[in-house]
């Protein structure tokens, strides 16, 4: 009997111990995970290139699908490569405008790192053109840049009014000849004179004076003219707006402040000199003294006068638009002038002149 429980017991011991070195045994390999098995790329304009999903849609070495690389300074943009500026670390738009300077754009064929100017001419702003760059009250008309106030070159009366149209020229009242207080010969004006006379300025004007020495023979003389001032072929109207402070009486065909719708320099020939304006203290007249009318010149106050001729060649001369002398077949050569006419003695005259302006029809 002992001898078998001993068989018995041995048994479990070996058994036993088998069951413990199963525990402590390695585990059996696992098999690794099939690498032929495919990466989904689910997401919209996303695809597979490689072995990595990319979105063809923005990745510029990949634009609009795989290995569709753009070129160097170009992005990717809805699948499609597109020109770009790179400008002060920034990527830019072609076409996009500078913020801060509306007349620079980006444009990537002029260059891709710095703004490029806009042409000559573009609109930039309200009533405002790009020139050499800038952003300026200025018209472009006809491929030309023109600044305000310029004249139309083929019309006078018609101007270069941004605010009112930067594309086209706008219509003007009249043509300013003499500016007072600007220098009278940058505006196209020449003087013959003789001394004593003083031609000085004023803020808004120009101020012509002679005087006669004591018991001289002649006296100063002081005549502005400006040629060109009109086309003597058609009507027109000439106007003046002055102040005679003080003059002389006038003789025949002669004046100490005068104004002469035409002139042969220097001081008229016959015809200039008989249809010319004389304005005495109390009254003008034509220089012939074929007419006058009583008017007080020398009031102390700025008149303007106006000089009218028309087709027909009939002259009307008018004091703050109202009607004082009439002449028939006047006769003008595109030539005026304004102020001494003579050197006769003690026939002089002061005068300040605002100014000259010619009518637009």
């Amino acid at each position: 009997m002992l001898s078998i429980r001993s068989t018995t017991l041995s048994c479990l011991v070996v058994l036993g111990f088998v069951a413990a070195c199963g525990d402590n045994s390695t585990p059996s390999p696992v098999d690794p995970p099939d690498a032929s098995t495919p990466v989904l790329c689910n997401s919209v304009g996303v695809e597979l290139c490689g072995d990595s999903c990319v979105n063809t849609v923005s990745d510029p070495k990949h634009c609009g699908g795989c290995d569709k690389a753009c070129a160097t300074g170009a992005a990717c943009e809805g699948g499609a490569c597109v020109a770009i500026c790179q400008i002060d670390g920034k990527q830019v738009a072609v076409g996009a405008v500078n913020a801060a300077n509306s007349c620079e754009q980006c444009t990537p064929a002029t260059s891709a790192t710095a703004w490029t100017q806009r042409a000559d001419g573009t609109s930039c702003n309200p009533g405002q053109v790009c020139s050499a760059g800038v952003c300026t009250p200025k018209c472009f008309i006809d491929g030309v840049v023109y600044a305000a106030g310029a004249p139309n070159p083929g019309n006078a009366c018609e101007t270069c009014v941004p605010a009112t149209s930067t594309t086209r020229w706008t219509a003007r009242a009249s043509v300013p000849l003499l500016v007072g207080g600007d220098d009278i010969t940058a505006q196209g004006w020449t003087t013959a004179s003789q001394t004593p006379n003083t031609l000085t300025y004023g803020a808004d004007y120009v101020r012509l004076a002679t005087s006669t020495n004591s018991g001289a023979r002649t006296s100063g003389q002081l005549l502005i003219m400006r040629a060109n001032s009109l086309d003597a072929t058609k009507p027109f109207t000439l106007r003046v707006t002055m102040q005679v402070e003080s003059v002389n009486t006038h003789n025949q065909l002669d004046s100490g402040a005068a104004i002469l719708g035409s002139i042969t320099p220097p001081a008229g020939q016959s015809v200039d000199r008989s249809q010319m304006i004389y304005l005495d203290s109390a009254a003008i007249g034509w220089a012939d003294d074929t007419q006058s009318a009583a008017f007080p010149v020398t009031d102390g106050a700025y008149h303007v006068y106006d000089l009218s001729v028309d087709a027909a060649k009939v002259a009307t001369v008018s004091i703050d638009g109202v009607a004082k002398l009439t002449r028939n077949n006047f006769t003008a050569n595109g030539t005026i002038a304004i102020g001494d006419q003579t050197n006769d003695p003690n026939v002089d005259g002061a005068v300040r002149i605002k100014s000259v302006e010619r009518l637009c029809p």
